[in-house]
């Protein structure tokens, strides 16, 4: 599981929006990559450091113009759907910008589409142009839908099976540094 990488949101201007260090990657296909943060570090752009509460799948698209949080709290799934542009990947992690509407969906169903005043605010300050804007109005109206229709990620098995393989992993990992410890103290035995 040494498939780490961070998590880099930036604003429209190329601003530094906030970092996540580190997720670990799940699976990734042609179109889609899917990672889990598990009580990360997470580093604003304005400097302020915090950590996140609980584990989370994520899912990013190449194809869409948002990305699925699905936060695992008291037992359920919360996502946390960003507008933002499709992911690149390079050396340094995955990377989009941010186009600030969320929508936030709760294990009931109910959804809330959060920030449009900072929507609003951000088309005159970094003068979004009217094709971006229709880009993002229609990817929040296909995301609706594919929330209604339960498609990926909105069906909760899919994100458990993520999770599940996340923590077989992690499993895997820990057992693979046990015996790393073991083997290193025996060698300092061995040389005092």
């Amino acid at each position: 599981m040494n498939n780490k990488v961070e998590i880099i949101s930036y604003k429209h201007n190329g601003e530094l929006h906030r970092v996540w260090q580190y997720a670990t990657i799940i699976r990734q296909t042609s179109d889609m990559i899917v990672v889990v943060n598990d009580h990360t570090d997470v580093i604003d752009g304005d400097g302020r450091r915090w950590h996140t509460k609980e584990p989370a799948v994520c899912y990013f698209f190449k194809n869409y113009w948002f990305n699925v949080v699905c936060m695992l709290r008291n037992h359920a799934i919360y996502y946390y759907c960003n507008l933002s542009s499709p992911y690149i990947q390079d050396a340094e992690g995955i990377k989009y910008i941010d186009y600030d509407l969320d929508v936030k969906v709760f294990p009931s169903g109910d959804k809330i589409i959060l920030d449009r005043d900072e929507f609003e605010f951000n088309q005159v300050d970094y003068q979004y142009d009217q094709k971006l804007i229709d880009i993002i109005e229609n990817e929040m109206s296909y995301l609706l839908k594919r929330i209604d229709a339960k498609e990926l990620p909105f069906e909760g098995k899919i994100v458990l099976s993520d999770f599940a393989i996340y923590k077989k992993l992690k499993k895997q990992l820990d057992r693979t540094q046990k015996k790393h410890v073991k083997k290193e103290n025996h060698k300092n035995e061995e040389v005092c």
